[in-house]
């Protein structure tokens, strides 16, 4: 088995794609798969282009059941940070309900799993992608494991430096949160308000770049209007925008979930956790809710401002819970390739920002 790391940026989709290619090209079986519908969704669309064949390689991780063991050569599970605990959902057949581990089905399915994964993308309970339990599992059945940390050296885009002064902002690294210096390749800027956020993001649209801007989960996100226009939940002040579409539906002009991030007309809304991962655009704006806010000399989470229903299970503990809200803004922070700008719905907490980051907006 191999297990490949890396940050925002490093490569690893590069990787899986490549990979899934050259292994094609020499005749051997493989499939790409993925836990993100968002993801799979759009690499069914860009890259396989509408052919059916191409579309087929491109699976989810629930996709493997019933599977044989080492029905493929290699299994490619990108985004492996998404694993869950089992595969059986809602809609599982109760003859198909066997509690296995989905972790368990996918080394099984092939003779060669590869899992690229960033263990700070976990952002769900349940989630079990970690290099930890991937490794104990697979010398619990006897196999090698091989792992590749990938590096500043293979980043596609984006800025190491960046990566690294968001970990420590969000006290994921064990140090303190320090202030932003120059990168010659990474602008990072502090908005003084949604609307100056969102200024900035569209004046990069019109210039030809791709921008989105995401939010915390700290907002109701209701159904279309009756009118089949989209509810402008996320609100700050007299500043007001929906979140991306739920569904798998175009409203409007607004594309489906899947497509937010990739298709024009998804600039228009916020994006959340969800349709974000996985995804890389030139220009990021991110909206710190209540869920994250400077007290005390830190950020500190607020779980119960969280509008998050996964985080309102009550076997989530709060240590879990401060876990996963830390790692969704590190998700939502580090989606842009040339930049990202700020803004906090908190007071306290803009100020503690504005120390860290030169206002360039």
């Amino acid at each position: 088995m191999v297990i490949i790391t890396g940050g925002p940026g490093s490569g690893k989709s590069v990787i899986a794609l490549s990979l899934l290619g050259e292994l094609s090209d020499r005749g051997y079986s493989a499939l790409h798969a993925t836990g993100s519908r968002s993801f799979t969704e759009t690499m069914r669309r860009v890259v396989a282009k509408g052919s059916t064949r191409m579309r087929a390689m491109f699976k989810y991780f629930n996709n493997f059941m019933t599977a044989n063991p080492n029905e493929l050569d290699v299994l490619i599970c990108d985004e492996a940070h998404r694993i869950r605990e089992t595969s059986a959902n809602r809609f599982t057949k109760s003859t198909e309900r066997t509690g296995r581990p989905q972790l368990d089905e996918l080394i099984a399915a092939a003779r060669v799993p590869v899992f690229l994964l960033d263990e700070h993308q976990v952002v769900r309970p349940g989630e079990m992608g970690r290099v930890a339990d991937i490794t104990a599992h697979a010398h619990s059945l006897g196999l090698a494991v091989h792992q590749v940390d990938l590096d500043a050296q293979f980043r596609c885009g984006g800025s190491r430096k960046y990566e690294e002064w968001v970990l420590r902002l969000l006290g994921l690294d064990g140090d303190a949160p320090e202030a932003w210096s120059d990168d010659d390749h990474f602008t990072v800027s502090l908005a003084e308000s949604p609307h100056k956020l969102e200024a900035l993001l569209r004046s990069r649209l019109d210039a030809g770049y791709a921008a989105r801007m995401t939010a915390g989960f700290c907002w109701p996100w209701s159904a279309p209007n009756g009118d089949d226009s989209l509810v402008a939940d996320v609100r700050v002040g007299d500043w007001a925008r929906p979140w991306n579409v739920k569904g798998d539906r175009a409203v409007g002009n607004a594309p489906a979930s899947a497509l937010w991030a990739t298709v024009p007309g998804g600039f228009e809304q916020v994006g959340c956790v969800y349709t974000a991962q996985g995804f890389e655009y030139d220009w990021n704006g991110v909206i710190f809710g209540p869920d994250l806010v400077y007290r005390d000399g830190r950020l500190a989470t607020v779980r119960n401002a969280s509008k998050d229903p996964e985080l309102m299970r009550k076997k989530v503990s709060d240590e879990q819970a401060d876990r996963l809200i830390r790692n969704t803004y590190k998700v939502l922070l580090t989606r842009g390739m040339m930049g990202t700008a700020v803004y906090s719905v908190d007071p306290a907490t803009q100020e503690f920002l504005e120390k860290l980051l030169e206002p360039r907006v």
